[in-house]
Order: structure tokens, then C-alpha cells, then sequence
């Protein structure tokens, strides 16, 4: 049986669009969940395969208004 692997980072928001990012290009990303501090969901990104270029500008636009919003967040990651 398969176990999800998740990893949790805890960022500033300057730093939210630089590490999502960086978690995309890595590849074997699944779903990327940006919460407050407080741990209240604000996004979920579920990430397949064939999501390149065009596809993930406006979810990327979306982590970057948040990054202007939010001081400090919480990223959850899902692995495959």
C-alpha cells in the first residue's frame, strides 16, 4: 500500500512564491496546500503531471497576491 509523503514548511510571505516555485519544478509534487499561520486553508494546488507554463500562471498569480497579504503561512506538501 502507498503512503503519502508530506512535508511541511513554514514560510514568510516574500519567501511564499520563491519556494512554491521550487516545489513545482521538483517534479514529483502532488498538491501543494497554502494555510494562515493559524492553520486555516487560504489555497489548495493540486498538481498533476501535465501542468506546465500557461496552466499554472493563475494559480501562481493567486500565491502571489497572497505573498503581499500574508507575513507568515504554513505550506503543506503532498508527494507522490
Amino acid at each position: 500500500m502507498p503512503t503519502s509523503n508530506k512535508t511541511i514548511f513554514k514560510v514568510k510571505g516574500e519567501d511564499l512564491l520563491k519556494t512554491i516555485k521550487s516545489l513545482i519544478r521538483e517534479g514529483n509534487v502532488r498538491e501543494i496546500s497554502i494555510s494562515t499561520k493559524e492553520g486555516k486553508p487560504i489555497v489548495v494546488l493540486p498538481l498533476t503531471v501535465g501542468m506546465v507554463g500557461a496552466v499554472l500562471l493563475p494559480p501562481l498569480a493567486i500565491v502571489g497576491t497572497l505573498a503581499a497579504l500574508l507575513t507568515e503561512c504554513t505550506i503543506e506538501v503532498k508527494r507522490k
